[in-house]
């Protein structure tokens, strides 16, 4: 295994004291100190600017190009000593720790930046890794189930969050209702229960535990193949630290964009590093979420083919806001160009191969 560079740490999963800090971040400065400045190196260069990237889930292949610009110096080329604080069930939305200072920059998604300029938080995406969204819902094989449609009055298992993203315009779009749904665990053992249900999962990861688990290979519904266009994966920070330190901003992003290519290449660097953040991750799974993030074009297909990994178009926000309003999930006054700049993105495939 390749060592981490000198001025670069991964922080393992979030203790139970750490979850504690980071569910308060708002209740006092001694508190966000604490957060802030706790496990940095204590042999950092101090030449490199510190930046803090929070993850939305423990680590895996759909954070790969991260942990490779890690692996492979390429955050440090760009003078950056980057510490990437892994996401989990248990640990506090990215605007709670965005604003709460307890990260610089976090993984985001498109929706959730729009209902931060909703609720007037100041928040803002400066870059897309994931075209599409990996989001699925995942079927029993059943020759009456061929699309989408199919599982319109199906039991469904679905996220809390479901409800102000997926659902209210697969609602909209296929007629599904509020009883169809199932409170999802993140444990498929009610889905291979039940052979009439569905449950929701991330094409790079739950197909492949199904298959596992349940010994067939179960039915796969790629949302933003049937109208749910929002980014993943993005990059998002602080309306304060684009205005105020637009050269850091970008050369994150820059680098994080670099490390998603060499990932795409060679993942093998990457993926020690995710092993050693998450033990429990296989290189079976890792392999798998790579072939399923090439073939359904989730990071390099839309505008990320000419313009760059992490490319992002007003067009794409606006069908995506225009849709959430038609879904009745927000009202039609917000101004959802709040919720991105492109400052950062669209420079072409050969500005991030230099």
């Amino acid at each position: 295994m390749n060592p981490l560079p000198p001025t670069t740490t991964v922080i393992h999963r979030f203790s139970r004291r750490q979850f504690i800090q980071y569910g308060s971040i708002c209740m006092g400065s001694g508190l966000l100190a604490a957060c802030t400045n706790s496990n940095q190196p204590a042999n950092s260069n101090s030449q490199l600017d510190k930046v803090s990237f929070g993850t939305n889930w423990y680590a895996q292949a759909e954070h790969g190009g991260f942990y490779q610009a890690i692996a492979t110096g390429i955050y440090q080329k760009h003078g950056l000593d980057v510490t990437i604080k892994m996401g989990g069930p248990q640990v506090p939305s990215g605007t709670q720790l965005l604003v709460g200072g307890a990260v610089d920059f976090f993984m985001g998604y498109g929706i959730d930046a729009i209902n931060a300029i909703a609720q007037g938080i100041p928040k803002i995406t400066v870059a897309a890794i994931f075209q599409k969204d990996p989001q699925c819902l995942i079927a029993h094989p059943n020759p009456a189930i061929q699309s989408l449609a199919d599982l319109k009055g199906k039991p469904i298992y679905i996220s809390a969050a479901a409800n102000v993203t997926y659902w209210p315009v697969l609602k909209v779009k296929y007629g599904f209702t509020d009883d169809q749904k199932r409170p999802y665990n993140f444990n498929p053992a009610p889905f291979l229960a039940d052979k009439t249900s569905a449950q929701q999962g991330y094409i790079t990861s739950e197909p492949y535990a199904i298959e596992k688990q349940g010994g067939f290979k179960p039915t796969v519904f790629l949302l933003a193949d049937y109208g749910y266009s929002t980014y993943a994966t993005t990059i998002e920070t602080t309306k304060e630290l684009v205005e105020k330190n637009p050269d850091l901003v970008q050369r994150f992003v820059d680098a994080s964009i670099k490390g998603w290519y060499s990932y795409l290449e060679n993942p093998q660097p990457g993926n020690q590093l995710i092993k050693k953040d998450n033990p429990e991750m296989t290189d079976d799974q890792l392999a798998y979420g790579i072939q399923k993030l090439k073939e359904y074009g989730i990071i390099t297909s839309g505008t990320a083919e000419k313009q760059g990994i992490g490319a992002m178009s007003e067009e794409r926000w606006k069908a995506l806001y225009d849709s959430l309003v038609t879904a009745e999930v927000y009202k039609p006054n917000i101004n959802y160009k709040d919720a991105f700049t492109l400052q950062f993105v669209n420079k072409g495939i050969e500005y991030y191969s230099r």
